[in-house]
Order: C-alpha cells, then structure tokens, then sequence
C-alpha cells in the first residue's frame, strides 16, 4: 500500500453546513536545517527543531458549503488576497486525502505575534494552524480518530510548507527519515521524547535585525538547491549534524550542540552565497551580533549560541539556568543592533493548539 493512503480521510462529502474553529500555531527554529526538496514537499535531508512559544499564527477557520468554493485571506484585520493563491496550492494538494474539502468555501482570519515574512518561518505557524483547522473540521465530520489527529496535521502542513510539518508538537521535533531516529518520516515530523533536560525549557531571544520582507522566498531557495555544485556535499553534511545532534540532545552535552547549531546556521548561508543565482539575506548588523554572541561567550563560559533561519534575524539559543545574565547582555549589547531595539523572547513551547 502506497504510505499516503492512510492519511485518505473517510468523510467524502461535506455534511456540516457551516464550522467554525480557531487554532494557535507556533513557529519552529531549525537546528538541524532542511534546505532542498523533491517529489510532493519531501525533505533532501532530515532536520529537527525547537518549537517556539511567544512566535505564533491564530487563525480562525470558517468553512461555508458551498457549490462555487472560494478562499478569502484576512490578514492582521486586513483582506490579503496576495496569500489567497498560496492557500488554493494548499488546498490542491490536500483534497486528494480531504475529499470533504471540495464543497466548502474558506473565509481564514489569521494573525501572527511576530513580523511577516521575515524569516521566522510564518509560513510554518501559518499552515500549522491551517491544517489543525481541517483536521478538527474532519474530526467533526467522523472522517478520522482523535489519536491520529496530530500525525495527520503534520502530514497536512507538510504540503503547505515543509517546516509546518514540524509546527504541530514540542518541544523538540524532527522530520525526515533518519537511522538515529527509528519512527521518522519524511511524510510528517515526530516529536522528539529523549532529550535532556536542560534542553526542554531552552530560551530562544529573536533579535530581530530586520523587520521587512526577506529578498528571496524560502521555495526559490529551495529549489536552487536542485543544481548546486555543492548539494550532495551539503545533504551529507546535515544527516552527519543530525547524528551528533542527536546525541548531544540525549546527553545534555552543550558544547556539542553549539557547535552543531552554529555550523548549521553558516551552512544554510553559504549554500544561499554559493547557488546561482546567489543572494545575501543577512544584514550588516547580523554579523554584529553574532561577533557579540561569541565574545560573550568566550568572557563568560556562558553556553549561548545563535542560529539564522532563511533570513536576516539572529535567534540566541540559551538554557534557562542562564537566563538573568543573557538578558542583561541582550539589553545591554545586542539591543541596539536590532531594529527599533525590537526583540522576541521566546522559549520552548508544546505545540499547536
């Protein structure tokens, strides 16, 4: 049997006139990055990541039957139509496994806590939500058990936005097939249960450098990833990090993860420098405050560390026991690298709800 046919809903046809829900969705922060896919939104290499707190996407679902379906956005109290073709993608290549699908109309109310589009991964906490909505509308409809409502939103926000897939649990989440971790999938993420403990409260301070748009969207990335010199090189390299990685979450041994997580980060970049056609999305200020974070590190012996998304902001990594030391470091150095000083301090968080 083909693996995707147990995520077929067994409600064919919309019988509910009208549902309404509302969902919360975090965003996630790569450890181990995915960059590069294949097939239906299938990950060249796996990844796992810290699912986050205060960054977060509420959406309010309206499903209205309909014989003319149609998807309205509203964004942040503002009519979007801009994401209204992303979201007729995803609902494309849903319905195969959502036939209820086909007779409703979507009207999606949606707000983030942190700034669009900048690289801290709203399509993830986006279609995150979106997908927890359809899951809770085909619970409702009997087309599926509530023990499988989690591993099928994570199937269903894959096809949105890879990451999303990783969006639905917590705190600690991988996706993609790897040895080290025998029930992953490339088809959805697990959740990680065997970390340390001084892993499962990590902070994570979003220092936002930049607040507009990012220069280049995360699906171009991606697909510049299918010609570059450098891919099989890059994709060998992340499940090397995924196997360290994974030891050093089940030891506690930060020093190991540092240095895993900050690689991480540069590599990202350097394939983003090195494809063609190349681009830059860190900031001057970027390199600012990662000088600063390892300065700091090498004075205190403090275990901080940073990581970058497909963007300009600098996430700060650090365990709790650290945290009154950290702040006064944010506040008092990295603050002003940060546009408008802005900041988000986050930490680990459990998931979708």
């Amino acid at each position: 049997m083909d693996q995707n046919e147990e995520f077929i809903s067994a409600a064919q046809s919309p019988t509910i006139e009208r549902f309404e829900v509302t969902h919360t969705a975090p965003s996630n922060i790569a450890l181990v990055k995915y960059w590069g896919k294949h097939a239906a939104q299938l990950p060249a290499n796996a990844s796992i990541s810290f699912t986050l707190s205060a960054a977060h996407t509420t959406s309010k679902v309206v499903f209205e039957k309909s014989t003319t379906p149609k998807v309205a956005v509203v964004l942040e109290g503002v009519h979007t139509p801009a994401f209204e073709p992303k979201i007729e993608q995803f609902l494309d290549r849903i319905r195969l496994y959502c036939p209820f699908l086909k007779g409703y109309s979507l009207q999606i109310d949606t707000a983030n806590t942190f700034p669009h589009s900048s690289g801290i991964a709203s399509s993830a906490s986006g279609m995150a939500a979106l997908a927890m909505a359809v899951v809770s509308l085909e619970h409702t409809l009997g087309g599926i058990r509530e023990a499988d409502k989690t591993r099928k939103a994570s199937f269903l926000a894959r096809l949105g936005s890879g990451s999303a897939a990783r969006s639905i649990e917590g705190p600690i989440v991988s996706w993609g097939e790897h040895a080290e971790l025998p029930h992953s999938s490339d088809l959805y993420a697990t959740k990680f249960a065997q970390s340390h403990e001084v892993f499962n409260d990590y902070h994570d301070c979003i220092l936002i450098v930049h607040k507009g748009s990012k220069k280049v969207s995360s699906t171009l990335g991606h697909s510049l990833m299918n010609n570059h010199p450098y891919k099989d090189a890059r994709f060998e390299q992340a499940t090397r990090h995924m196997s360290k990685l994974v030891h050093a979450l089940k030891k506690g041994n930060l020093e190991s993860f540092i240095a895993v997580v900050e690689s991480e980060a540069l590599s990202l970049h350097a394939m983003m420098m090195t494809s063609s056609p190349y681009f830059v999305l860190m900031e001057p200020q970027t390199l600012m405050v990662i000088k600063a974070i390892w300065a700091f590190r090498e004075e205190t012996a403090i275990p901080v560390c940073f990581t970058l998304d497909a963007g300009a902001n600098v996430h700060l990594l650090y365990p709790n026991q650290h945290r009154e030391p950290v702040h006064q470091f944010i506040e008092g150095v990295l603050k002003k690298y940060c546009e408008d000083q802005f900041y988000i301090n986050d930490r680990c968080g459990t998931g979708a709800n």
